[in-house]
């Protein structure tokens, strides 16, 4: 289980979304305003608008190379299972005596895995009993093999870079019930493996560590830095930079693309684009960020 800063948080509260991304958040993608960035504009003629001195004119840029591998997230990218978590948080939560609504456990625990959760909780509600954690997770991958839909254009996306012969992952700050329940109800796990779908459980650390997407690379037998991450939470996008992939796909569904492109991704808006944008084609939609 894992959570993401909503748009409207973002609109609001920059500065919250910063310090939980970390140092170098702040900074912004800016047009090249050094003269020596390109060939001199012609002198405007009449009636013309001159260009803008220094900014570069956008184009469709080059069609990436193939990546060794393509390691997915799974809520908010591939599920979209995060209304349906945050309210059986807030239903738990409001039981023990920390009143909740399922919005508030979105803004409370930002792409947080279950044993990081734990702390702040009983911060709140004094400690939990021992099985709290387990039990948990098994309303969650219950309510999710009868409830989670895709998020729209994900299946297609997941099908697309299988079928062009690019191995395959998935790592989440999911508990491993709950993660093979979505990827099963969404008819998914069958694309990954066994061998290629990744916990919390079966690292040392979770994200914002780099440990769930090293490992992963390594199941697809792939050097890191040749690999490609599709993250939509800020500490996804910590995860795969502190991992040394070469490239963190961000998709700017709940989170600012500014503040993804702050971080280090490569922000996009619909999951239909990604084939393209791994230099495939796509099946669904237009391959532009």
């Amino acid at each position: 289980m894992r959570r993401t800063l909503s748009r409207r948080t973002a609109a609001v509260a920059p500065s919250r979304a910063v310090r939980a991304a970390g140092p170098g958040a702040a900074s912004e993608a800016v047009l090249c305003r050094d003269p020596g960035c390109g060939p001199a504009s012609p002198p405007a003629q009449a009636g013309s608008r001159r260009p803008v001195r220094g900014m570069v004119k956008a184009s469709r840029r080059p069609r990436p190379s193939r990546p060794a591998a393509v390691l997915f997230d799974c809520d908010g990218v591939l599920a979209d299972s995060e209304t349906l978590v945050n309210r059986i948080v807030a239903e738990e939560l409001t039981a023990r005596g920390w009143r909740m609504t399922a919005d508030e456990a979105r803004e409370t625990f930002l792409g947080m895995a279950l044993p990081d959760m734990m702390p702040v909780i009983e911060a709140r509600t004094g400690p939990l009993p021992p099985r709290w954690a387990r039990d948990l997770s098994v309303r969650v991958a219950r309510a999710v093999r009868e409830e989670v839909e895709p998020i729209p254009g994900a299946i297609a996306a997941v099908r697309a870079v299988a079928e062009a012969g690019i191995p395959i992952a998935c790592a989440s700050n999911s508990a491993r019930l709950e993660l093979m329940a979505k990827l099963e109800r969404l008819g998914l796990a069958p694309l990954f493996g066994p061998h290629r779908v990744l916990s919390f459980e079966e690292v040392p650390r979770p994200k914002p560590a780099g440990d769930l997407y090293r490992a992963a690379a390594a199941a697809c037998g792939a050097d890191p830095a040749d690999c490609v991450v599709v993250e939509d939470s800020l500490l996804g996008v910590r995860a795969g930079l502190a991992a040394g992939c070469g490239r963190v796909l961000g998709f700017a569904r709940e989170v600012e693309a500014q503040i993804l492109a702050g971080l280090g991704a490569e922000p996009f808006f619909a999951m239909a684009a990604l084939p393209g944008l791994l230099g495939l084609g796509s099946p669904d939609g237009p391959s532009d960020c």
